[in-house]
């Protein structure tokens, strides 16, 4: 006898960890599987840590956009009626992307030993929560083409969410970009230039042109020491923002920026019901859902407010309670949440409410974007033309003294 960590849910959509003992991790499965529980995951205990857990942190990246590839052709062949190792075996050979066919050779091999489809994904480390849930969900179920169609379809939403607030900010970062660069070639190149010219014509210059030429000069001496230092800043503010701590802390400061912040808020709301839509329809547990929705946001703020959530409802509040007294999340969604709750549509009330602000936040990041531009227009417009007329102004007043 060897000992298993178990992680299972009662009737109620409680969720269990424990350490059973049992002949192997299929007899645990199938004894509580029997008892009609809903089993997450059974690990071999080895030396007390639990083996195959999935370390956050570990650097795998996962490519979206060939996964997604990836569980269209999965979805095609099983619908056709291929067995999944057959559709494995298929898939393994011809996948678009190289760095994913070790993880799916691994997952063949897991199937061909006799291990569930969901924890052969679950082992690999790599593939996200919601996934490996959603596919458990449909093995329970018997539904699984059913269950992998609603993930495809929820991660070409999310997707195509993403390119769109990418895209939208594509054109004001290269505008910023191109600004200050400009800006550094005027003061580096232009102004010093102007300033020898003026030392040796000895010419009186006005206090603003004075200004100008000292910036100028200085930075074009210490222009290296600047741009080291700006490098130096910019590292050690990547590798403080890794912490979990710092991440959550920078979460709360785009909370309090003014416009951004709500439509941040707004986005990971979308993100979450989005996910816990699908979830729940697939049949997964509120609780279970709840996790696995948290899991999937890359917010630290949001997953420790979802943990709170999480533990409302388990001590049976309503999901609706739970989030509104987080304070994060927007009346808007905990009022149609809640609605969703009392006529018995959760699932299609939090696919509305994702649909609701994903349409919100892309309305308000055109507005912001196009007044965004124009600020930037403006500004570069009144540096140059600063720049201008304290460059020029002495050569006005030369002409002015030949007259």
């Amino acid at each position: 006898m060897a000992d298993y960590q178990l992680q299972y849910a009662d009737a109620s959509g409680q969720v269990h960890n424990q350490v059973v003992q049992g002949t192997s991790d299929h007899e645990v499965r199938d004894r509580f599987t029997r008892q009609g529980f809903l089993v997450y995951s059974v690990k071999a205990k080895s030396g007390g840590l639990v083996a195959g857990i999935n370390l956050p942190g570990t650097g795998k990246r996962l490519n979206v956009e060939k996964f997604l590839i990836f569980n269209q052709q999965f979805v095609t062949l099983i619908r056709a009626g291929l067995p999944i190792l057959k559709a494995l075996d298929l898939l393994a050979e011809r996948l678009t992307d190289p760095k994913l066919r070790p993880y799916i050779n691994g997952v063949r091999e897991d199937v061909r030993k006799g291990s569930l489809l969901s924890d052969a994904f679950r082992e690999q480390g790599i593939f996200p929560k919601i996934y490996v849930t959603s596919i458990m969900a449909g093995e329970k179920s018997g539904s699984l083409v059913e269950v992998l169609e609603r993930y495809v379809n929820y991660q070409k939403l999310a997707l195509g969410v993403r390119k769109k607030v990418l895209v939208s900010l594509m054109y004001p970062s290269v505008l910023i970009v191109l600004v200050v660069l400009l800006m550094v070639f005027l003061v580096t190149y232009v102004v010093p230039s102007f300033a020898s010219l003026y030392e040796s014509m000895s010419a009186q210059l006005p206090t603003i042109t004075l200004y100008l030429i000292a910036i100028g000069t200085s930075a074009r001496t210490y222009v290296l020491g600047w741009a080291g230092a700006v490098l130096v800043a910019g590292i050690a503010f990547y590798m403080w923002s890794r912490g979990e701590a710092a991440r959550e802390t920078l979460d709360r400061v785009k909370i309090k920026v003014p416009l951004l912040g709500d439509i941040w808020i707004k986005y990971q709301v979308a993100q979450f019901s989005r996910v816990l839509s699908t979830l729940l329809t697939g049949g997964i547990p509120l609780v279970q859902g709840l996790e696995t929705s948290a899991d999937s946001l890359g917010t630290p703020l949001l997953r420790k407010t979802l943990a709170k959530a999480g533990k409302m409802v388990r001590e049976g509040q309503p999901l609706s309670a739970s989030l509104a007294a987080t304070g994060v999340f927007p009346p808007l969604s905990v009022d149609m949440i809640e609605v969703g709750e009392s006529t018995g549509a959760l699932p299609s009330m939090l696919s509305s409410v994702a649909e609701f602000y994903e349409d919100d936040v892309n309305t308000k990041m055109t507005a912001v974007l196009s007044l965004i531009e124009p600020a930037i227009m403006i500004f570069m417009g009144m540096f140059v033309a600063f720049v201008l007329i304290a460059l020029y102004l002495p050569i006005f007043s030369l002409a002015d003294t030949i007259k």
